[in-house]
């Protein structure tokens, strides 16, 4: 971790409209990357993993983020198509997981319902469920990240980042964690610190975040890949019940316990046992994931 967290994109022109995305190349093992809410393809959290494995990165920017327009892919289900299209544009005809994360974790999960051809396994980080959001935050996110306050929501939050950037890593951090963020970021390592501060200054909702907080369709008894449940009790943003209710209700789903104190499970000190998981799983046979199920 650590270093610049913006990395050039390109714009493909799909049948289905214009969709976002940067391709990572490395080898012939891919993974479709879908990013949070307020990220973009362009925007990258810590990838280690892959690049340690030599596995190539696909992350589009979901429908209202970066260049990827609200009209390519209207519903969770439209661009888990565009996603399958995206990938026949670039010449993918099997990818070795879809991994969603947060607020991308239902469209990772309709792609692989949608494709089951396309996608081996599912990778699902923090992803949002059935319980998410609350009234309260879909009330305050609405208000905060609506067309008139979204470029001034953002705008003030950098500026804060830049005049005062603990005062404003405790008021982001506060959401995203049950720990106190004052303890939270007190036991911060440095460039953990410079990479929030990085991530937190890039990003954007754009129309995208009010897209996430509309209801979607429960996939999860359609999803018959081996998957990956990762979350953490400490996560402030997405419930644990969110992940133990998906790692049930997908039938070969195993749920790994992450230690991170907060939504970013990349800053926990169990980090990179969960990067060994993630590997181990994407080297594993499906027949052999079944097995240990």
């Amino acid at each position: 971790m650590g270093g610049s967290v913006q990395r050039s994109t390109t714009v493909a022109r799909l049948g289905s409209g214009a969709v976002e995305y940067r391709l990572d190349r490395r080898g012939d093992t891919v993974v479709v990357v879908l990013h949070g809410g307020h990220l973009r393809a362009g925007l990258v959290w810590d990838e280690t993993v892959f690049v340690d494995a030599g596995i190539t990165v696909l992350a589009p920017s979901r429908p209202g983020y970066g260049r990827t327009p609200l009209s390519t892919g209207t519903t969770r289900a439209g661009f888990a198509d565009v996603t399958a299209e995206l990938c026949r544009h670039l010449g993918i005809d099997k990818v070795a997981a879809v991994l969603g994360i947060s607020a991308g974790g239902p469209t990772a999960m309709t792609v692989a319902a949608r494709h089951p051809g396309l996608v081996e396994r599912l990778i699902l980080q923090c992803s949002q469920g059935p319980h998410w959001p609350r009234r309260r935050e879909r009330l305050l996110a609405n208000l905060i990240f609506s067309p008139a306050a979204e470029r001034l929501t953002w705008g003030s939050l950098r500026g804060l980042l830049r005049r005062a950037p603990d005062t404003g890593l405790r008021m982001l951090l506060g959401g995203l964690s049950t720990v106190p963020p004052r303890q939270l970021l007190a036991g911060m390592w440095p460039e953990h610190r410079a990479t929030l501060i990085a991530l937190f200054s890039a990003m954007r909702s754009g129309a995208g975040f009010r897209q996430d907080l509309r209801p979607y369709t429960d996939v999860t008894a359609e999803i018959g890949q081996p998957t990956l449940v990762i979350a953490s009790r400490h996560d402030g943003a997405v419930s644990f019940d969110d992940a133990e209710h998906l790692a049930t209700a997908i039938r070969r789903a195993e749920l790994v316990e992450s230690r991170s104190d907060s939504h970013f499970l990349e800053l926990g000190a169990d980090w990179p046992a969960i990067s060994e998981a993630i590997r181990v799983f994407l080297t594993s046979e499906p027949r052999d994931f079944a097995a240990r199920g």
